[in-house]
């Protein structure tokens, strides 16, 4: 059986017409199990349709499976930053910026020599983003200042700051702060989990969103520590949020639930956000992996 197998797929190896294939090498990296696959612009076709090839390429049964598509633009792409990148979600949307994302793509050009210094920026559709690639292999990203103001996250709610606001979802009144690390984020504290699913989409499409939203729910555990489950706009249940880690931290200080150096437990793993009290700042670190590398037909 083993060895009919290896012929006929050999056969069919043979047969295949690479003439009018193009062959898509690639890396799959993840930040915490929020997966990515990673591709070179310079490698890609120039009359590529991203939103069709995000949709084709993170398809769990019928391309490679992912969270998300990055594209790693070439050094020159852009002239304000030494770097620059395009990410798109599993369902073909382009989010403004991506945590989980953004320690993988620093990790993929500085470990192939894209890049020749540890610390760098990255242009994104959020503004510059500066990563830092620590000796421990960790990843620092500093993530810029939080964004309150309703109509930059944005959401159609009047006021200065949308600070424990009630809102009703399906057959619940969920207290909700709103905050934007360069995408929306909807945060809501809990005492015990809610289910994600069925109130993430509903939230997520709320009228009230006109970009739509990222949601979190979380749970407070201590000063220092918080636990958080997470609905990604455009990707549904994820086992980890970078920005949303962040806009976390936000919410819970400004609420006086924590202090401003947090741990945050995600499904994945853990990261460590600081909010830096004088700058205003939020620094995100945690870990990128690899998890394997390949080539596909388009």
């Amino acid at each position: 059986m083993a060895d009919w197998l290896c012929y006929t797929f050999s056969e069919k190896q043979n047969n295949l017409k690479e003439d009018t294939m193009t062959q898509l090498e690639f890396t799959k990296m993840h930040g915490l199990g929020n997966d990515f696959i990673l591709v070179e612009e310079k490698k890609l076709p120039s009359n590529v349709n991203y939103e069709q090839l995000s949709k084709k390429l993170c398809d769990r049964h019928f391309g490679i499976g992912g969270d998300g598509l990055i594209v790693v633009r070439s050094r020159n792409a852009v002239k304000e930053a030494d770097t620059a990148w395009r990410i798109f979600n599993a369902d073909g949307t382009e989010p403004e910026m991506c945590g989980n994302g953004i320690r993988c793509f620093a990790k993929y050009v500085y470990d192939r020599n894209l890049i020749d210094k540890a610390k760098f920026t990255v242009s994104t559709l959020a503004g510059l983003i500066t990563p830092v690639v620590e000796e421990s292999g960790m990843i620092t990203v500093d993530m810029g200042e939080p964004v309150l103001t309703p109509a930059e996250i944005p959401v159609n709610i009047a006021g200065d700051r949308i600070i424990d606001y009630p809102l009703n979802v399906l057959d619940k009144t969920f207290r909700i702060n709103c905050v934007s690390m360069g995408n929306p984020h909807c945060i809501i504290f809990v005492d015990e989990p809610v289910d994600a699913v069925k109130y993430g989409t509903a939230i997520e499409n709320h009228s009230v969103f006109p970009r739509r939203t990222n949601v979190e729910f979380v749970q407070v555990l201590s000063k220092s520590h918080i636990k958080v489950n997470v609905w990604e706009r455009g990707c549904g249940i994820t086992l980890a949020c970078g920005t949303g880690a962040c806009a976390c931290v936000v919410a819970a200080v400004i609420n006086k639930l924590t202090a401003r150096k947090i741990k945050v437990t995600l499904p994945g793993g853990e990261l460590f956000i600081n909010y830096d009290r004088d700058s205003g700042r939020l620094y995100m670190t945690g870990p990128a992996e690899y998890a394997f590398e390949g080539s596909l037909y388009l």
